[in-house]
């Protein structure tokens, strides 16, 4: 199982988004998931660099707006 159990958290932290109007946070879990299947995949892998290599750095990027 490994870190699988965080994508089931997401799904279900989007699942409660959608149901209760909250559609830009049920898009931010979807990024969230896509980059935390990226991230554990990669860890499997052996990398460990995520999706962004090893110069990767954490930020905030918006869907709408792009990076800020």
């Amino acid at each position: 199982m490994g870190h699988d159990w965080i994508l089931d958290v997401l799904a279900d932290l989007q699942t409660f988004a959608r149901a209760n109007g909250m559609p830009t946070l049920a898009a931010q879990l979807s990024d969230a998931s896509f980059v935390a299947r990226a991230e554990i995949a990669s860890k499997a892998e052996g990398d460990g660099f995520g999706i962004f290599g090893a110069g990767a750095a954490a930020g905030r990027a918006d869907r709408t707006f792009g990076i800020r």
